[in-house]
Formats: C-alpha cells, structure tokens, sequence
C-alpha cells in the first residue's frame, strides 16, 4: 500500500517538477532546458524566427548568464520535452554543435550552427520599435 501512494505522488508530482524548471519568456513562449548549456524554445501563437530567436536570448541571458553568442543545435521540428509541438533547440556552447558555427544576416530556425550575438537576438523582444502602432488611425 505504500509502495502505491509513493508512485501516486510521483506520477502527480512529474508535471510540476517539469513546469517548475520550464522558462516562459516575454513573448510568453515556453524554454525547457535540456541540460548543459542547451534549452529548447516551445513554438507557439504563431511566432516566427524573431519570436523564437527572443525567447531563446531571453532564457540565455537571464538563466545561463549567458555574454556572448546562442547557436541553433537542433533545427525547427517536433519538441523533445512537449508532446505534438514544434521546437527549437539552442545551446551556448559551440563545441556541442553537430557541425561548425557559422555567423549569418538573416534569422531562420531551420540552419544548425547558425549563430546570433545573445545581445543582437535579444533586441527581437523589442516589438514596439519595429512595429508600428496602427492605433493612431483609429477613429471611432
């Protein structure tokens, strides 16, 4: 009988410890780490590279401490930690990437080794300076 209270408070008790250590950034994506210096970033409400790429300087900086560079380790496709969704894994340690970093201009999810200055990546959070307010325009 004890042996089966244990193993009901542990099923019980997994989901929280799993949400306990999950990260949610400003844009409001889930960050679960991985372990090490890598974390995958939940894609969710219709977020693209620049979401993602956020969420992923968000969790590097004021998780990891990270200073200097956050490099895709596994590119777009299904999560690891989140059942049916769509991830991004990214680590801060270049010598756990599968091939060599590279640097690049442009922002996609889909190229493993790419790499972004965690400064640069974290100005995507900056929503208000590269959208405009269309509420001005509203007249009612």
């Amino acid at each position: 009988m004890r042996k089966l209270i244990l193993m009901a408070a542990t099923v019980v008790a997994l989901p929280v410890t799993a949400q306990a250590q999950s990260f949610r950034a400003i844009n409001d994506l889930t960050v679960v780490p991985l372990g090490g210096a890598s974390f995958e970033v939940i894609e969710a409400y219709g977020e693209g590279p620049r979401g993602i790429w956020c969420a992923a300087a968000e969790f590097a900086i004021h998780r990891l401490g990270a200073k200097d560079r956050v490099y895709i380790r596994a590119a777009r496709g299904p999560a690891r930690s989140v059942s049916g969704a769509k991830s991004v894994v990214f680590t801060t340690d270049p010598a756990s990437l599968p091939r060599e970093p590279f640097k690049s201009y442009s922002i996609s999810t889909s190229q493993v080794g790419m790499g972004l200055p965690v400064e640069h990546a974290f100005q995507f959070c900056r929503k208000d300076e590269f959208e405009p307010d269309f509420s001005v325009f509203d007249h009612r």
